[in-house]
């Protein structure tokens, strides 16, 4: 596993756990420090993760409205924990990370979402994703014309 891929996954287990609970700000690093303790002791690059946490974290309102606009037939509190982070992680690498190649965040995001969602998961992250990413196409050409 690369040290990104594993990062990314400390990153969708610590919102995971963060979601869950209520999203309290707070009790965040705490959850992320345990999940590098317990899973990733000698994980090297934890400022990607918190990174990557933070933009997340930082960007929730926006990503939150992507997830609405792109997974029309699930309402945002009945998508899995799993598969809403996961899409957190995803938009905000894809759409406001400019170090992340859009097919490297997209891809990722399947990855982690087989791993730990449910059978669908890859599929439904793939397709939100994939989605969105053809409109971003569309209005970035569309911006050049």
């Amino acid at each position: 596993m690369s040290n990104r891929h594993l990062g990314r996954t400390i990153a969708m287990q610590s919102l995971f756990v963060w979601d869950f609970n209520g999203k309290n700000k707070t009790t965040l690093e705490s959850i992320v420090d345990y999940n590098f303790d317990n899973f990733a002791s000698v994980f090297n690059d934890k400022e990607f993760v918190y990174q990557l946490i933070k933009g997340v974290v930082n960007n929730i309102v926006k990503i939150d409205k992507y997830i609405i606009k792109y997974a029309t037939q699930w309402p945002l509190n009945l998508i899995t924990i799993v598969d809403r982070n996961v899409l957190r992680i995803g938009i905000y690498e894809l759409l406001m990370n400019d170090e992340v190649p859009p097919k490297v965040a997209i891809n990722e995001a399947v990855e982690v979402a087989k791993a730990f969602g449910g059978e669908s998961s890859g599929k439904f992250v793939n397709g939100v994703l994939g989605t969105m990413y053809k409109d971003y196409l569309k209005q970035k050409e569309n911006k050049q014309d």
